[in-house]
């Protein structure tokens, strides 16, 4: 009987692998970042996103145009999201980054606001300031001189009791009372009818 040796083990000859063809590999990488994915995270996630947005933003509006914002970015790159399931990431970051933005385009207007002018009175405030004032001067003009030099002198130059007392060249004494006189003779003259 013939001897047979025996056959070498022989492996199974390795057949190459062949790599992914090109639109194979965008299929997998949009696989997952289409429309319909992102539609369903939309109706999954926006009011977590709007939570988000509520912590960094004050105002609904605000956070609602965030997050809004965050979802059409995201929709306009989603071809360069890889995994699907990185898609909430990548709008939970977008809507910090746009929440950040829009709080330094609030600051920077903020900084870049005029200074409020200052209340200015109304046409008729002014027209009874004007009247009052010419009551007040018709009533200066009918009180004795010496009264009438001691308000001025005391209230509208705004001196001291000593410094018109200097000025005038009277007593302190004399200023007071002349002072006292005058302001009530002032009081029941304003309170008259005209």
């Amino acid at each position: 009987m013939p001897v047979i040796a025996p056959m070498p083990a022989t492996r199974p000859a390795r057949v190459p692998s062949q790599a992914p063809s090109r639109e194979s590999a965008d299929e997998v990488m949009a696989a997952g970042t289409t429309v319909d994915h992102l539609t369903e995270t939309y109706r999954a996630h926006y009011r977590s996103l709007l939570g988000l947005a509520a912590l960094l933003l004050d105002d609904t509006a605000s956070c609602e145009d965030v997050v809004q914002e965050a979802f059409i970015r995201v929709h306009s790159a989603r071809s360069r999201v890889r995994e699907p399931e990185k898609t909430l990431a990548y709008l939970r970051q977008t809507v910090v980054n746009l929440s950040r933005s829009a709080l330094r385009r609030r600051i920077l207007g903020l900084k870049l606001l005029s200074k409020p002018m200052p209340d200015m009175a109304s046409a008729e405030e002014g027209a009874y300031d004007q009247l009052e004032r010419d009551a007040l001067i018709k009533a200066m003009r009918g009180l004795q001189r010496r009264q009438r030099e001691v308000l001025v002198l005391r209230y509208f130059a705004d001196m001291t009791e000593v410094q018109v007392a200097e000025t005038l060249g009277i007593s302190l004494g004399s200023v007071k009372a002349y002072g006292s006189r005058g302001i009530a003779a002032l009081r029941i003259a304003m309170e008259a009818p005209a």
